[in-house]
């Protein structure tokens, strides 16, 4: 399994997509996928939109048999848990758990990448 993982709107995908040569078909979309979805996928995307979407899974338990049974997957999500840390309670709650269960994933992968203006740091 491969984590890639770095601020909004820095080249994820683009990087992933190019280093990992993956085409759109083997993308899925955590804004709109299911997470059942991700057990078949080649890639998602948004990962952390999945998890907001979807609170109320075991998300340490999912992110463990996800990579049992896809250990292929290249998993692209954004940090969340920098700057102000948000009054919401829910917003807070979600940012925990996004960092929970990508230290879960991170303890799996194969690698996990940083990146920042489109150019990936291995840092696993």
């Amino acid at each position: 399994m491969k984590l890639i993982i770095g601020g909004a709107y820095q080249g994820k995908r683009a990087y992933a997509s190019l280093q990992y040569h993956l085409n759109e078909i083997q993308w899925v979309d955590g804004e709109i996928c299911e997470p059942e979805d991700l057990y078949q996928a080649g890639a998602v995307n948004h990962f952390h939109q999945l998890i907001r979407r979807f609170p109320e899974i075991d998300w340490a338990g999912f992110a463990q048999e996800l990579c049992r049974q896809n250990p292929q997957i290249v998993i692209v999500t954004n940090e969340v848990g920098y700057g102000i840390v948000p009054m919401e309670k829910e917003e807070r709650v979600w940012r925990e758990l996004c960092g929970r269960t990508c230290t879960i994933l991170a303890s799996f992968a194969d690698e996990v990448v940083r990146v920042c203006c489109g150019i990936g740091g291995r840092i696993k």
